[in-house]
C-alpha cells in the first residue's frame, strides 16, 4: 500500500509538471508579491500528486501497471477538476 502511494505520489507530480508544461509552454517559477505568493509549476505538482494519490487509495489496484495508468489519469484529471470548479464559480457569479 505505501508502495502505491508512493508511486502514485511521483507519477501525479510528473503528469503535473507535464500538464503544467502543456499549458504554459514553459516553466513557471514560484514568486511572491507584496499580496501573494505565486506558486508557479509546484501548484500543478502538488494538484497531480494529491489526485493521484487520492484516486489510487479509493481505486485500490491490484498490479503494478494499473498503479502507474491510474495515476497518470488522475493526474491529468486534477488540472480538470480544477478548471471545472472555476466554471462552477464562474456560473455562480454571474446568477
Amino acid at each position: 500500500m505505501l508502495l502505491n502511494m508512493l508511486l502514485s505520489f511521483c507519477i501525479g507530480a510528473f503528469v503535473g509538471v507535464a500538464a503544467h508544461i502543456q499549458k504554459n509552454g514553459k516553466l513557471i517559477k514560484p514568486r511572491k508579491t507584496k499580496r501573494f505568493i505565486y506558486l508557479g509549476f509546484f501548484e500543478d505538482v502538488i494538484m497531480g500528486a494529491l489526485a493521484a494519490v487520492l484516486v489510487v487509495l479509493s481505486a485500490n489496484p491490484e498490479s503494478v501497471i494499473a498503479v502507474i495508468v491510474t495515476a497518470m489519469i488522475a493526474g491529468l484529471g486534477g488540472e480538470a477538476i480544477l478548471k471545472g470548479l472555476d466554471l462552477l464559480k464562474m456560473r455562480e457569479k454571474k446568477e
